[in-house]
């Protein structure tokens, strides 16, 4: 997967890469900063992704279309496709840019909007990358969690930079008997979550 990326993907990734650099270094206003995950996140995530399960793959918080880049490669792997959900219209479109950028629009399809008003028409999900508003992930793992297919994997970023804020949230993740979880400290902390398979 990390050997054979196309060059559109790879150009864009580093277009990305940098104007998020710029973004932290220049005082950007935190809403208009892009906040994509590090490229070693970015690798984690589709590491999983192609190790997980048959079923649908969807990303919560989609911002300029970075981590769906890597996602991308593991629904090209997989033969599988993606639905992310962006909220802020204006990252919508910079993501739609990137996607067309990249050449990825057949495995990745946005939709700009709350993906807590959709999360219930998706079933059987093999694959969830959370990376949205920290207010809503409660809400989010509620709704993805009895959709998981066997098997399923959801990941959740900042669980360690941001442990105080989801810590309701990681709590119920830790001890909720429907998934095996840990916390992986990698990039800003990855909540690794399994869905049991009885």
């Amino acid at each position: 997967m990390f050997y054979n990326i196309p060059q559109a993907i790879l150009a864009r990734m580093r277009h990305l890469e940098e104007r998020d650099a710029m973004d932290r270094a220049d005082g950007t206003a935190r809403l208009q900063r892009l906040r994509q995950v590090p490229p070693e996140t970015g690798k984690f995530i589709a590491l999983l992704a192609a190790s997980a399960p048959d079923g649908a793959f969807i990303e919560i918080g989609t911002s300029a279309g970075y981590s769906a880049l890597w996602l991308a490669l593991a629904c090209r792997l997989r033969g599988t496709t993606l639905t992310t959900f962006e909220l802020l219209p204006e990252k919508a479109r910079m993501a739609e840019e990137t996607f067309r950028a990249a050449g990825v629009r057949d495995v990745v399809t946005l939709i700009q909007g709350d993906a807590r008003d959709y999360l219930q028409d998706h079933k059987d999900i093999a694959f969830c990358f959370l990376d949205a508003e920290k207010e809503s992930y409660s809400d989010c793992y509620e709704a993805v969690v009895p959709n998981m297919a066997p098997g399923g994997l959801l990941v959740a970023d900042n669980a360690v930079n941001c442990r105080e804020t989801l810590k309701p949230m990681l709590d119920r993740a830790l001890s909720d008997d429907r998934v095996d979880a840990l916390v992986v400290p990698i990039g800003k902390g990855e909540l690794v979550c399994r869905r049991n398979t009885q």
